[in-house]
This record gives C-alpha cells, sequence and structure tokens, in this order.
C-alpha cells in the first residue's frame, strides 16, 4: 500500500520548498508503505530536520488553507464568546475572530471534518479555518502563555510586604527596573488599561484606600484598590517615568510617558499626565495616546449619507473656517486627524498646532504648544500665517485672540480648522460673537460647524429588539417621522461586551453649513434659537435627531442616545415643520 495522496502532496510541498532532497523524497516514498503519517512528520522532524513551521506551510498548501503563527494571537474576553472554553478544549480549536458572518477559528487537524461542523452548529455561523501548530493552540487553550493576560493578584500580594510602613520610595529606589513590585504595579496598572481599550487612567486617593478606574467607551470603570501606604510610591514611580517633580506634592503638574521605555511588552503608547493635590494626597489622571493607532476614514465615523456627503464637499473648499464642538472626549480630534487625511495631498501645505500632539500624520507639519515658553494658539497661528500655508489646523480657539487671528487667516485664503467648547453648533456663533468677533466677520469666515457626541453601541452578539411603546414610541416618531423595531442593551451581557451590553463607540453630528439664509440672520445678530431653527430648515438634523437614526440603524439604544443627547423639545415646540423633510410625491 502506497503512501497516502495529501502524505505525497505534503512531501512534495516540502520538496519544492527546498526543505528536502530529491533523495530525501525518494527514500521516505520508498519506506512509507509501513509508516503512519505521525510517523512521517517525527522522521521529518528528527532525521531530516525540518522545523515545526516549515511542515505547517507544507499541510497548508496541501490542505488549502492559510497557516497562522498562533504566537501572535491573544486571548482577550471577547475569545470565547460564541464558543465556550470546555468546547474548545474539547475538540481544539481556537477563535481568532468574526468577519461578516464567518467565524474564523484555528485548528492543528485539518483532517477532523466533524470539528467544523460542530462548530457551524454551536455558533450559527460560518466557519473559515486556519492551520496552526497543536502545541500553540495549546497553550492558548490552556491560558498558559504569560503575555496574554493581564492581572494583578500577584503584585498587589507583593505589596503586602513592602508596605507595612508608610515609608514612601525616593527617586534612587527605582534603579531595579524588574524587582519592586510597585515598579510591576504601575506597569501592570497601565499595560491592563491599554489591552482592555481604555482611553484615560485614573489614580485617587481616599482615607482608606486609592481606587484604581479606566475610562472604557466613556465610562468608568473600577479596576483595582491598592493600600494607601503604597499610593505614594505608586505616584513616585508615575512621576519618575514622566520626567515630574517627585518632592513637588502641593502644585499641579504636567508631563508625559513614554511606555515604551519602560516596558518589554512592545507596547508603543504615551500617556499625558496630570497630576492635582487632593484631600487625601495626590491624584493623577493618565490620558493615552496610542502612537500605533491610525485614524479611521470619514465613513467609519459615524456620519450618516447625507453629512458625509456634505462634509466632504466642504472640507475641498479653497478656504473659510470649519469648527467643530463639543465636550472633551467627544471625538472631535479624530475627526479633524480624518478630514485632513482626507485632503492631505503633495501639492498642499498643511500645518497644524496642537496641544498635544495626539497622531502623528504623514505629509503634516505638526507643532506642540508650549505655554512655559509662551508658545500658544495664538502666537503658533501668527507664525503660520507667514509660512505660506494652505490648511491650518489649530488645536483649540480659547481666547479673544485666537478667533481674530483664525478668521483673519480663513479670509485671506486658508482653510482652516479648529474647536470650540460648546454645547452644539447654532451657540457656536454665540460663542464667537462673545469672545468680540463682529458678526460680519464671522459670516464671511465659517464655512460650517460641525458639533459631535460619541454614543456606546448595544453589543452585536448580544443585543435584542423591540417595538417601542409609550413616551420611546412618540419620541423617535418626532425626531424621524418613523417607527419600527430598535435595539436594546441585554442587561446580562456576554463575554463579547464583557457583560455591560455595549462595546465600542460611534459618533453623531450635527453639521451646520451657513446658507443665504443663515449668513443674513448671524449678519443680524440672532439669538441660538433662531439660528437653530433656520438650519433645521435647511435640512441640519440635529444631534438628537442623528441620535435617532442610529437607534434606527440599529447601533445603539434609546436609553443610550437619550442619555447622551436631550431631545429639541423647544425647537420642535417652535415650529413642527423642521423635522427631517420627507422625499417629495411624484404624480
Amino acid at each position: 500500500m502506497a503512501l497516502a495522496r495529501i502524505q505525497t502532496a505534503i512531501l512534495e510541498n516540502l520538496l519544492q520548498a527546498g526543505h528536502l532532497g530529491n533523495s530525501q523524497f525518494e527514500a521516505i516514498i520508498s519506506s512509507g508503505e509501513e509508516m503512519s503519517g505521525a510517523a512521517i512528520e517525527t522522521l521529518l522532524g528528527t532525521e531530516y530536520k525540518v522545523s515545526q513551521y516549515q511542515l505547517l506551510i507544507a499541510k497548508s498548501r496541501a490542505f488549502g488553507l492559510q497557516p497562522i503563527n498562533i504566537k501572535h494571537c491573544l486571548v482577550t474576553e471577547g475569545t470565547y464568546s460564541k464558543l465556550d472554553k470546555d468546547f474548545c478544549q474539547k475538540y481544539r480549536v481556537l477563535p481568532l475572530g468574526f468577519a461578516g458572518d464567518h467565524i474564523i477559528i484555528a485548528v492543528s487537524n485539518p483532517f477532523d471534518l466533524q470539528m467544523t461542523s460542530k462548530v457551524q452548529e454551536v455558533t450559527g455561523m460560518k466557519v473559515s479555518a486556519l492551520l496552526g501548530l497543536e502545541s500553540e493552540i495549546g497553550k492558548l487553550l490552556e491560558n498558559q502563555t504569560e503575555h496574554q493576560t493581564v492581572g494583578f493578584g500577584d503584585v498587589v500580594e507583593a505589596l503586602g510586604a513592602d508596605f507595612e510602613s508608610d515609608e514612601e520610595l525616593d527617586e534612587d529606589d527605582f534603579s531595579d527596573e524588574e524587582s519592586a513590585p510597585i515598579i510591576k504595579l504601575a506597569n501592570r496598572i497601565i499595560e491592563e488599561a491599554y489591552f482592555s481599550g481604555a482611553s484615560d487612567i485614573h489614580i485617587e486617593p481616599f482615607e482608606k484606600e486609592t481606587r484604581v478606574r479606566v475610562r472604557v467607551d466613556g465610562v468608568l470603570l473600577n479596576r483595582l484598590t491598592i493600600p494607601p501606604a503604597a499610593s505614594g510610591s505608586l505616584l513616585a514611580r508615575l512621576k519618575v517615568m514622566a520626567q515630574l517633580d517627585i518632592a513637588e506634592k502641593r502644585m499641579p503638574q504636567d508631563g508625559r510617558i513614554i511606555f515604551k521605555q519602560h516596558n518589554r511588552r512592545g507596547i508603543d503608547v504615551d500617556l499625558r499626565v496630570s497630576t492635582a493635590p487632593l484631600n487625601h494626597g495626590e491624584g493623577i489622571v493618565m490620558r493615552i495616546l496610542d502612537k500605533q493607532k491610525s485614524t479611521l476614514p470619514l465613513p467609519a465615523l459615524g456620519f450618516s449619507d447625507r453629512n458625509l456627503g456634505l462634509y466632504r464637499e466642504l472640507i475641498q473648499r479653497p478656504y473659510g473656517m470649519i469648527l467643530h464642538c463639543g465636550p472633551t472626549g467627544s471625538g472631535k480630534s479624530m475627526t479633524l486627524y480624518s478630514a485632513l487625511n482626507e485632503i492631505n495631498t503633495p501639492d498642499i501645505c498643511i500645518r497644524t498646532a496642537e496641544d498635544p500632539i495626539e497622531y502623528t500624520l504623514p505629509g503634516l507639519l505638526q507643532m506642540q504648544m508650549q505655554r512655559k515658553i509662551g508658545l500658544t494658539f495664538a502666537s503658533a497661528l501668527r507664525s503660520f500665517l507667514r509660512q505660506d500655508p494652505d490648511v491650518i489646523l489649530v488645536g483649540e480657539i480659547r481666547d479673544r485672540e485666537t478667533a481674530g487671528i483664525a478668521v483673519e487667516a480663513a479670509l485671506t485664503g486658508h482653510l482652516l480648522f479648529s474647536t470650540l467648547h460648546t454645547n452644539d453648533a447654532p451657540t457656536t456663533v454665540s460663542r464667537l460673537t462673545e469672545m468680540g468677533i463682529e458678526p460680519f466677520m464671522i459670516s464671511a469666515s465659517l464655512i460650517c460647524v460641525c458639533a459631535q457626541r460619541l454614543m456606546r453601541r448595544a453589543c452585536k452578539s448580544c443585543k435584542k429588539s423591540y417595538l417601542p411603546e409609550g413616551n420611546e414610541a412618540e419620541i423617535i416618531q418626532r425626531a424621524l417621522s418613523w417607527t419600527g423595531k430598535i435595539p436594546g442593551a441585554n442587561e446580562d451581557g456576554c463575554p463579547a461586551c464583557g457583560g455591560g451590553g455595549y462595546k465600542g463607540r460611534v459618533g453623531i453630528h450635527e453639521l451646520m453649513a451657513t446658507s443665504e439664509e443663515l449668513i443674513k440672520a448671524i449678519n443680524s445678530g440672532e439669538e441660538a434659537a433662531v439660528i437653530k431653527r433656520i438650519a433645521m430648515r435647511n435640512g441640519m438634523m440635529t444631534l438628537h435627531q442623528d441620535s435617532m437614526l442610529k437607534v434606527k440603524e440599529g447601533l445603539s439604544t434609546m436609553e443610550e442616545a437619550i442619555a447622551t443627547v436631550p431631545p429639541d423639545m423647544e425647537a420642535y415646540e417652535i415650529d413642527h415643520n423642521i423635522v427631517v423633510p420627507k422625499a417629495k410625491k411624484t404624480s
């Protein structure tokens, strides 16, 4: 009996790749009648020095499967959202992710067709299999690889021995990067926040404990409590990492941690650090700036079809002012970077003044503000006007001087992007007027104002649908002239969303583009409510209407929408004809 066809194909692939010689190939073929597939694999490894990965690639070609290096995969909370761990260990299958209606899995035994059928039956999804090494799959399934999980147990236990007294550390105690538990704790806090997708880390001292919280999808979550005696040393360690004065505890300080210099996991993030003296000691907040994270394309930011088309048209204007408004953490920076990335071509010069520089984009000339030496937004903007830019980004308009220079730049042939802290698009005009900018200057320079917020997405894996009734039905009917089934968050959640019912966020936008009627209203000094009604008559969807649109599209829930933006009751009471225009009937 000759070798099985598939085993012959594996050997032929090794021969073609140069991992076997002709004589070696012939020797195995001639002696293979009495050898099993496992025996041949053992022979290849011991006698012919074929590595596991060389054999894996040869197998993948023989079976028509893509190979995968399991060492590069991570086990997270969402790994077992569709297949529980017991099932995966029984069938030696590792879930890797999802693509549309497919679940992607890693297997080591491509002969086991029963296993793929079981996966399809359990998940209700189509199966795409990749081929990996059994030993590596087994390690991940048993959680034996140290770098896959980030916990605090071992470090917190060590703290008990090191912090029985209230004595704090000084800078000299941090010489051994790997030994002190407090050093490991500082690194572990940052690593855990990074892997959980957090945007901020809060370390907050209280009388009997110090609390560590992280902000994930806009919500603060408790992560850890540590003894008060360890709080001072933890703060001192973080100050050393941020190159701050560890002896100064009475005044707030700002710094930056380049985390790549302090960890061996290859996590390349920076953290913007801010300390503050509080009643029970110093507190610290760290904003995570992921340098590996690239900007998203505009269509991925949550713009409705109408807003996306209009915004793309407006950012192509040769000059004028485009303003984004909203509270801190509403996604303004990401939208601005995405807009600049879209218009960034070799034939234009783009200069930015930022505090801090959150993303480094190729082709942009970016300047970091340094207020301590007098480098402010106003001074940077003034210098830009002498350096022949086509497009200017000013991180924020904070005062009259910056606002005046920004308007001047927009009127002298430059396309200017900036941000303001206002609640919605119409009140941005009032805010500029309060800063001392003449209404006719605003109307002449302004292209559009985009107000935005971020809403949590309902978890795709566990969300449920229902038909709204009562007040909920009335709210969405009034906003969109529509009723139908909408999503609701699952109270119990699932592994994919960590039991919260929500995962990720989506932007909602209020895009107010200038029009002839709007320009007249601005020049006449009309109040924000009048400007809002005019903008809505001209097709502007309010933040509330756009939030209801996201509910209609199944992206978020009614509870999340109402909590993010209240209904436009005042505008509806004044004019009931300003909701989204209906399509005209044709005869």
